[in-house]
């Protein structure tokens, strides 16, 4: 067991490359070969060690050159700029998998398939999430800026809703699915168009899910 314990009870934003449902979700790969993805977090509650974590805001940009379980990724982390030092220990350690148990949240999966991680980014974040309404927005000034919103039924126009049940994962329960569109400026670039987005609650400690 890992020796600081740690739990974030937040609410999610991603917008990756895939189409709408991510096969990556399923343990197929990425509709196009690869994965670019854009994450954005709020969290409610949340402390690591005697360190509270309470309404701070972090964003995650990734690009792997394959589908994320063969690695060679690089990723780059923008923390709240309202963070205290101790806040921003903390976030990176949980964020880059530290005192984490092998394989128990996404955090710590995706830092074994990353080759490169740029330096720490400390500035404001704009974050709005409706998870219900499948509903998002996500700016870093001169970083990235993104937003969300529910698929829509080719046919009569109206909002569709689907959603993914991962009992057994290590990021969300139940993701509320839609569409997104991001642009990303440094230090890794892309744009994305109309593709996937998920919207979740999550709850995580050091040892996973908290059911």
């Amino acid at each position: 067991m890992p020796d600081t314990k740690w739990t974030i009870k937040a609410q999610e934003f991603v917008n990756c490359n895939c189409a709408y449902g991510c096969p990556c979700q399923f343990d197929a790969l990425p509709t196009h070969g690869h994965c670019q993805a854009v994450a954005g977090m709020e969290i409610e509650k949340g402390f690591h060690g005697a360190t509270r974590l309470d309404g701070l805001k972090f964003v995650g940009i990734f690009r792997w050159p394959g589908p994320i379980h063969e690695g060679k990724g690089e990723a780059a982390v923008v923390i709240d700029v309202r963070a205290t030092p101790q806040q921003r220990e903390a976030l990176l350690r949980i964020l880059t998998g530290q005192d984490t148990e092998p394989g128990a949240t996404v955090f710590q999966v995706f830092s074994t398939t990353l080759e490169k991680l740029h330096e720490p980014i400390f500035a404001p974040i704009e974050f709005e999430v409706d998870v219900d309404a499948r509903k998002g927005r996500l700016v870093v000034a001169g970083v990235t800026e993104g937003h969300g919103q529910p698929i829509v039924n080719p046919v009569t126009g109206a909002e569709h809703r689907a959603r993914i049940d991962i009992p057994d994962g290590f990021e969300y329960t139940i993701a509320e699915v839609g569409r997104g569109w991001t642009q990303t400026q440094r230090p890794i670039k892309f744009s994305l168009a109309d593709s996937y987005a998920q919207f979740a609650h999550i709850h995580l400690c050091q040892s996973g899910i908290v059911r």
